[in-house]
Order: structure tokens, then sequence, then C-alpha cells
């Protein structure tokens, strides 16, 4: 039996439940599921990614909570899973993304639709052209510096937007300003989000590298693994014209 009554704790995966028709299913979201927006007002908010509002999740009566292992606390889901069955993603490359929405296709009876969209994807990344590679830093939060590391959903969007990571080690590690000076990429992106980062960072960091050109990006266009992938391809050729 498909589920009839939903909660998503993953902003990104939330957007993928609307894109594959699921408006009536979907009964709670998080406060940071801000696609579609209107859902912000038709959903009950059942709390952030890392603070779920397990009362609140306890009154909407769910047959699904869809949550992931590196967004929501290991605390949450495993209380969620006493009572509820749960369903955590796991996504660190883009298969594991392809994956991930063909298994919300099956777990909701949308797995034509879901297939579409992973067909609509894939078409898209094999169609993007791009320059030669640069090496980039990519930062996600300040005091201190955190930036995306290997083994991460970002790193490997950064390789199909043509950028060579320079952290290569650790996933999300912590980086020292002297760290970062020896890095020394090509590029800096600063993502708009985790943190938000903004003009007076982009000042902050060209102090810093002043070889290296320092961009901000949309956070969204390399984190958000589902639906948002369709128009990822389009985005990084627009950044790679842009940043040359």
């Amino acid at each position: 039996m498909p589920a009839l009554r939903i909660v998503s704790l993953v902003p990104s995966q939330t957007e993928l439940l609307f894109d594959l028709a699921l408006d009536n299913e979907v009964v709670g979201i998080t406060k940071f599921c801000v696609h579609p927006e209107h859902w912000k007002e038709s959903k009950t908010i059942v709390g952030g990614t890392k603070n779920v509002k397990l009362d609140v999740i306890d009154s909407l009566k769910p047959d699904l909570v869809i949550a992931n292992k590196e967004e929501n606390t290991k605390g949450d889901v495993e209380a969620l899973m006493k009572k509820y069955k749960v369903w955590v993603s796991d996504v660190r490359n883009v298969d594991d993304a392809y994956k991930m929405i063909r298994t919300v296709g099956d777990l909701t009876d949308k797995r034509t639709e879901a297939d579409v969209l992973v067909s609509e994807i894939k078409n898209s990344f094999s169609e993007i052209e791009l320059p030669k590679i640069k090496s980039a830093l990519y930062l996600i939060w300040r005091k201190p510096w955190m930036a995306a590391g290997s083994d991460t959903f970002i790193n490997e969007m950064m390789r199909i937007a043509g950028f060579e990571n320079v952290v290569v080690d650790i996933r999300y590690p912590d980086l020292s300003d002297e760290q970062i000076r020896g890095l020394n990429p090509e590029f800096v992106l600063l993502s708009s989000e985790p943190y938000p980062f903004k003009e007076q960072h982009v000042d902050a960091l060209k102090k810093l590298l002043p070889s290296s050109k320092v961009m901000l990006v949309d956070g969204e266009m390399f984190s958000w693994y589902g639906s948002r992938m369709r128009e990822m391809a389009g985005y990084f050729e627009e950044l790679r014209t842009t940043a040359l």
C-alpha cells in the first residue's frame, strides 16, 4: 500500500514529493522546507531538521516518515522508528540520488513519475558542456570556516560543475585561515546555505586569498538531491560562464 500520510524531515525530499504530485499525501514538513513555498501555509510544521517536535508528528499519525542520515539526528530517527515506518536516505553521489528518487517513488506509488524524473536529470547532465577543470574550495560555514570535502554530494556536484575540490580527506572539516591559504584554490565558492554568505564575506575571503576568485553560489544547486537536480546543469553552465 502506498503511503497516504507522509511527514518529510528533509527539505530537498519535500520538494521531490511535491514534484511527484503528492500534495494531499504530505501532512508534515520542517520549517526549512521552503519549496514549494505555499506548503508552509498548508502543511503542519514539525520543527527543524535537527530539532524535530515528536509530539507534533504524533498528532499527525503518519504512515511514513522520510528522513536523511546527514540532515536529521540519530536520536530523533530512532525515536520515530519505534512508532512509525521511517525511511532514511543516505545520499553522497549522483547514483545515490537516483536510487533515493526511485525509492521514494516506490514508497508512494509514483515509480513511473520517479523514473521519468531520473531520466530528465541524466539527460541534462549528459548535455552539459563545461570549460577546463578549475580547483575550488566550497565553504558552508564561518566562525569557524567549514568546507565541504570528499565523499559528499556537494563534492560530486562540484565535479559535474567543472571544479576540482581542494579538500579531499575529510567530509566537513573546520579550517583555519592558514589552512585555507595553504589550499590556495583558484576559486572559492561561498554557499547560500546553511550559512547565508553575503558580499561582505566575499571581501573577507579576497583579503585572505587575493589570487583566488571568490563567488557566491546557490547552495540548493549544489546540495539539494532530488527534483532540484533538473535545474543544476543549466545553473552550472551559467556559473562557469560568469566565473570565466
